[in-house]
């Protein structure tokens, strides 16, 4: 009910704001080719038009923005610029964004199709996942063995600059959108993108980036040795749509070895999160009974408890985490911790304690990510923007390639 009071809202200003423009273009017996396109191009328009602003929110004043509207389709240089359409969009962007929420966004359809390929697992990009810190635009996570990863751009790197000469893009990040970010980063296979890197105690570097096909398995399995036993690693990069049929393949090798089996390694280093769903069904493996994760929302609480008959309940475990472990992982990780008193290795991660309702069903391809609850851990504790502190204190050294130093810690720690 919440939602969709939120959803009639958003879908209700839009029909005010139009309404306002047609009136006054009619009253001044000018046609109204830029709505009318508006109203063509967002399929199933007419599903909606009859949803109304609720009435706490009648006495809002829009008039100020169709005079704006009005006065940009008079006197604005370039009029090729003005599409209609795009300023539906940005207006409703803005709404949103006046919130001073990173994480609650508006998703026009092109940036909706990329968030939904970067949950499927491919896209065309450089491999990063970005985030805020500070207010300000920084890397959450690389991605292995991608194009940023390669350049020596680390987790919690700040990109200050964005240019590609090609796009026609040369642009500092200070206030930039998240969607928008991704939009200027991603591109085409094979072209060529400048960001000005930030690294920490560093100085400002412009790194020349050439994007590629980005195909990220959210589930990677390897066993190392540890004396005359295995140590099964879990290499778990995301939480999204195929991450469920992965992890189940990855436990059945696990458990296929378990008599020659030390323990388990669950490396969540650069996970930038995902799905809620998927980070409770993971917690579940290692969990005999009780919470999850606390999801504390505007009005009511709920807890999420385990859902299934875990495998590897009765195995030794190390979570690995750093810098760019986030949201879903550090439920994973801080449950873990909480429930089964296992231990955390690396660096402290990300810190974002808040979950956000994906919305994918507004007209015409659009998303909407709205901010409802914040997530507490079973202990009760709050991580956001300030993460998660590890048990052992580790960092892998960039200058030693061949060696892993935090995931051999991690395999001495078991």
């Amino acid at each position: 009910m919440k939602l969709y009071t939120l959803r009639s809202f958003v879908v209700g200003i839009l029909l005010v704001v139009l309404g306002g423009v047609i009136g006054f273009q009619l009253g001044t017996g000018k046609n109204v080719p830029g709505v009318t396109r508006v109203l063509q191009a967002i399929p199933q328009f007419s599903r909606v038009i009859n949803v109304k602003v609720p009435q706490d929110k009648s006495n809002v004043d829009f008039s100020q923005f169709w005079v704006v509207w009005q006065r940009l389709e008079g006197s604005y240089l370039d009029p090729q610029k003005l599409n209609a359409k795009k300023m539906v969009y940005g207006a409703i962007q803005g709404m949103v964004a006046s919130l001073g929420d990173p994480y609650t966004l508006y998703l026009p359809p092109e940036d909706q199709k990329r968030n939904t390929e970067s949950l499927q697992g491919s896209f065309d990009g450089v491999g990063i996942e970005l985030g805020y810190k500070n207010q300000a635009l920084s890397v959450v996570a690389p991605i292995k063995d991608h194009p940023a990863a390669k350049a020596g751009i680390r987790a919690g790197d700040f990109i200050l600059h964005i240019k590609d000469e090609q796009k026609k893009i040369d642009k500092d990040t200070s206030g930039i959108t998240l969607p928008e970010a991704v939009d200027l980063i991603r591109g085409v296979k094979g072209t060529k993108v400048t960001l000005t890197i930030l690294h920490e105690g560093g100085k400002p570097e412009a790194i020349d980036l050439i994007r590629d096909t980005i195909v990220v398995p959210s589930v990677e399995l390897k066993f190392v040795d540890k004396g005359n036993k295995k140590v099964a690693e879990i290499t778990l990069s995301q939480f999204g749509d195929r991450t469920d049929t992965e992890w189940n393949t990855a436990v059945d090798q696990i458990v296929a070895q378990k008599k020659n089996l030390a323990g388990v390694v669950l490396d969540l280093r650069n996970n930038p999160g995902g799905y809620l769903q998927e980070a409770i069904n993971i917690g579940s493996e290692f969990i005999s009974s009780g919470v999850i994760v606390t999801q504390q929302g505007k009005n009511e609480s709920q807890s999420y408890t385990v859902n299934r008959q875990g495998r590897l309940i009765d195995i030794p475990v190390v979570v690995l985490v750093n810098k760019g472990s986030a949201s879903a992982s550090e439920i994973v990780a801080g449950a873990l911790r909480d429930r089964r008193g296992v231990k955390v290795v690396g660096e402290n991660s990300f810190g974002k304690g808040t979950v956000q309702d994906a919305q994918n069903d507004l007209p015409g391809g659009a998303g909407l990510h709205i901010t409802i609850a914040r997530w507490l851990l079973p202990s009760g504790n709050w991580i956001h923007e300030k993460g998660l502190a590890p048990d052992v204190q580790v960092t892998d050294d960039l200058d030693t390639k061949d060696v892993d130093e935090a995931l051999q810690k991690a395999v001495e720690t078991l």
